[in-house]
């Protein structure tokens, strides 16, 4: 697993991994349970692509939220070329 220490939000962290560009696995750590584990369901199993492309820009706080430190997360692999999308 793959950990993404986020900013601005109520949670500290995202546990993720990706295989073949699928989105395998997600965990936050700390934030709303409720709102980061329905998060995290949804997420699991799409492309990483369209998760940056529904999640990015959501905002709750600081200009960001738990969904959009998800999509920032993966939106970065993408440009780094870890995740071929």
């Amino acid at each position: 697993m793959k950990t993404y220490k986020t900013q601005g939000t109520c949670s500290r962290a995202i546990e993720y991994d990706v295989e073949n560009g699928v989105l395998t696995a997600c965990r936050f750590i700390g934030g709303c349970p409720g709102n980061t584990q329905g998060v995290a369901k949804l997420a699991v199993g799409r492309k990483v692509e369209d998760i940056v492309e529904l999640l990015k820009g959501i905002q709750c706080r600081n200009g960001t939220s738990c969904p959009d430190q998800l999509a920032q997360a993966l939106e970065t692999e993408i440009k780094n070329k870890e995740i071929i999308a």
